[in-house]
């Protein structure tokens, strides 16, 4: 059901043939300098296929948000390079980064992110909001991702109202509701109890495969590990270990 995204103009210069959803090669960043650097990543390379979920693990410090910030277009890699959905970052200036993030990325966090003031509804369509989507097309899209997540009754509850695990489900929704290509989720889990953050990774598989999206997950939990496609584990700033 993901249509061609507006704004994919921008990138349209950029764009080449893949089969893969993601491509890493050889990236590279460091923060500080001299005695202090602090070598984040030391040559990452790895693949994600199209249509699945491939799980990053690995100790505090290892490098897994990093990663998920450049492939998000968050911050710039020191080298390397990095492929989204045919686009190579490296092509894209800060407009271009922002029709990326906002038209084929979708965000998903630990600490759900979503806006305290504002319906489950109201949160999910903020995205189509700021793409200026009319509002019948807007409602519509809302309350199919409300039915995907198991919410349709909870469309009126501000977030405060909601438990840890629905409010994780509004802001998997959220991340939906552009149809992006891509999801980029950061420890999503991190602050549900074991039951419950396994309820919001099985419906991340469950939207990967209904929606045909490639989601990328950073987790430590081995229950939720096993849901996934792939498994890449990385230390010091390197994958030890694709499985």
């Amino acid at each position: 059901m993901r249509g061609q995204p507006s704004g994919h103009a921008a990138a349209a210069d950029v764009r080449e043939p893949t089969g893969d959803m993601v491509v890493v090669e050889d990236l590279r960043r460091t923060y500080g300098s001299g005695d202090t650097a602090v070598h984040a990543l030391r040559g990452v390379s790895f693949t994600v296929p199209r249509g699945e979920l491939v799980a990053l693990r690995g100790r505090s410090g290892s490098g897994k948000t990093t990663v998920l910030n450049l492939i998000g277009g968050l911050d710039a890699p020191d080298g390397g390079r990095i492929t989204v959905d045919g686009t190579d970052l490296a092509g894209l200036g800060e407009d271009g980064l922002l029709a990326l993030r906002r038209d084929r990325i979708g965000f998903v966090f630990q600490s759900f992110g979503l806006i305290p003031v504002l319906t489950a509804a109201e949160n999910i369509g903020v995205p189509l909001r700021l793409r200026k989507v009319p509002v019948r097309e807007r409602e519509a899209r809302v309350g199919l991702l409300l039915s995907l997540v198991g919410l349709s009754d909870h469309a009126d509850q501000r977030p405060g109202e909601l438990s840890g695990g629905q409010q994780q489900r509004v802001a998997v929704a959220r991340a939906l509701a552009n149809n992006p290509a891509l999801i980029i989720a950061d420890e999503p889990t991190g602050q549900l109890d074991a039951d419950t953050g396994l309820t919001v990774m099985n419906l991340l598989r469950a939207v990967v495969r209904s929606e045909s999206v490639t989601a990328l997950v950073a987790t430590h939990d081995t229950q939720l590990l096993a849901l996934a496609d792939r498994v890449l584990e990385l230390r010091d700033g390197r994958v030890v270990e694709d499985a």
